[in-house]
């Protein structure tokens, strides 16, 4: 479905990520892996990838909050595959705090990973996109991008701002063969919630499964995860032919959440 496509993925070494990034190796795209990890456990990623799936596939552990590594991550995305077909801004800062206790410095990082870096690969890929007359930008975004949360400010101003960018990207790139589109997913059972669910339970001496139901309550209606595949699978079909008239849509994947 994706053969001779290139996808970069963000945040992508582990947790929804790595999820996102092995559905499009398995839709037979290219894939770059970004994380903040050793060379050596990224690496290992991306080699399990190309080998699973036979694309290629490669490590960058570029830091977003960097403009310089951005603009080095994409330099050699193009002198390995060409060009980037596809951008996928999964990486993600957040801190659970109030707002009189961030330190300036949280906040800056939050921004910036989580809404300039989107910015600056738009910035960088679009140009080759529109030689090629084809490009998918999809912006992880999140149920927090329509409400507030609290404790989450850095959280909730970062992905209501992806998702006028995503609006913003769809309409000035809506004749060129690029599309733009955002996924909202509702609670997907990462390593960090699985880690906090079990530490829950630990605490209150709930099992493990009624903890899990506690912290789904007033999340997704369906009272389950979301599956990581589900995402991905959403992602996957975005990429694709039948969805080349969607563009601008913020696609929530969340058991009902939102409309709840």
């Amino acid at each position: 479905m994706l053969s001779g496509r290139t996808a970069l993925v963000t945040g992508s070494q582990a947790g929804l990520g790595f999820g996102v990034a092995q559905a499009m190796a398995q839709a037979g795209a290219n894939v770059i892996v970004n994380g903040l990890c050793s060379l050596q456990e990224g690496s290992a990623v991306s080699d399990r990838l190309s080998s699973r799936y036979s694309v290629e596939s490669f490590f960058s552990n570029a830091d977003l909050r960097s403009v310089e590594q951005i603009e080095q991550l994409m330099a050699e995305a193009a002198e390995r595959f060409g060009k980037v077909d596809i951008i996928v801004n999964n990486a993600v800062l957040r801190h659970f705090k109030p707002v009189e206790t961030f330190d300036p410095s949280e906040w800056d990082a939050s921004i910036a990973v989580n809404l300039s870096a989107a910015f600056h690969l738009a910035r960088l890929g679009v140009p080759a996109m529109k030689v090629a007359k084809w490009g998918r930008i999809i912006n992880m975004a999140s149920i927090y991008g329509v409400r507030g949360a609290e404790n989450r400010i850095d959280y909730v101003t970062t992905k209501t701002a992806l998702l006028g960018m995503t609006r913003a990207l769809a309409i000035e790139l809506a004749k060129t063969g690029i599309t733009c589109n955002a996924v909202s997913p509702g609670t997907v059972p990462t390593e960090a919630i699985i880690d906090r669910i079990a530490g829950l339970a630990a605490k209150s001496g709930k099992t493990r499964d009624e903890a899990e139901a506690d912290y789904l309550v007033g999340r997704n209606p369906t009272g389950r995860f979301v599956s990581i595949d589900s995402v991905g699978a959403m992602v996957v079909f975005l990429c694709g032919d039948a969805a080349s008239d969607i563009t601008g849509a913020n696609m929530a994947i969340d058991g009902g959440w939102s409309a709840a």
